[in-house]
């Protein structure tokens, strides 16, 4: 099973990642073969088992794992095993991102094009992790995040930063009217063009450019160069694949 993984977050002892791919799992086309996600239409046993597979993978059981039901808000919930043991299958209603203090926790979020984001204090003493689209992008979903580990007291100079596979500007066409948007409020490096010229988004330079804003070290973030709609033989992509596709995972945790 391939997974992408941060050398700097890899450096922090005691702190645990990894991006899925597509690959290794049980479900069937078009969501062959990991998908991780039960909001696609794919058989919820497969989800599971894949579930099971990738948190194995990374050191978690399945019921070390918590998730958020992915609204493309800016609510980031602080979460503690009390709260994985007594989820079940189900997720934290209207909950984009995850932050903890306690150890044996797997924090996951799910995605097929918009930005992972993974944080960890330097020290290993929290995690967080959160789904940027340009909606939850916009409204400071990467603030709230780092808002969140301030509250479990760590300090935003402290923290190192993965934004994992994502669409790049490449693929990631809008209207001129969404491209003004993020440069007016983010700056030029939220922006980009695609091949062809037309205007995009760039979800980790506006996300690079939010988190710094909040205190994070430039030099803390590290930003995969991966572009998931180019790279629909190893990621899932909503926008390549037309909305009909399986998510990939993003995992952070304390062990």
């Amino acid at each position: 099973m391939q997974v992408w993984q941060s050398a700097l977050l890899a450096s922090i002892p005691g702190v645990v990642h990894g991006v899925s791919t597509r690959l290794g799992g049980v479900s069937r086309p078009p969501f062959a073969t990991l998908n991780l996600s039960l909001q696609t239409g794919d058989r919820v046993e497969d989800v599971i088992e894949n579930r099971r597979r990738f948190l194995a993978r990374l050191g978690f059981s399945l019921d070390a794992a918590v998730w958020g039901e992915q609204v493309h808000g800016t609510v980031v919930r602080q979460v503690t095993r009390r709260d994985a043991a007594e989820k079940g299958v189900h997720a934290f209603p209207a909950t984009d991102g995850l932050v903890t203090t306690q150890r044996g926790l797997a924090l996951m979020a799910f995605f097929a094009d918009c930005l992972p984001i993974m944080a960890a204090e330097e020290g290993g003493r929290a995690a967080g992790v959160a789904h940027a689209g340009w909606r939850g992008t916009i409204a400071g979903v990467a603030r709230q995040l780092i808002v969140s580990l301030r509250a479990c007291g760590v300090a935003p100079e402290r923290i190192k930063v993965a934004l994992g596979p994502c669409i790049k500007p490449c693929c990631y066409a809008v209207s001129e009217e969404l491209y003004q948007r993020f440069r007016d409020e983010i700056g030029p490096h939220a922006v980009g063009r695609t091949r062809s010229g037309r205007p995009a988004l760039d979800l980790a330079g506006a996300n690079t450019a939010l988190l710094v804003a909040a205190g994070v070290p430039e030099s803390a973030i590290e930003v995969s160069p991966i572009c998931t709609a180019c790279r629909t033989d190893l990621f899932f992509s909503h926008r390549a694949e037309r909305g009909n596709t399986g998510r990939f995972a993003a995992v952070v945790g304390l062990l």
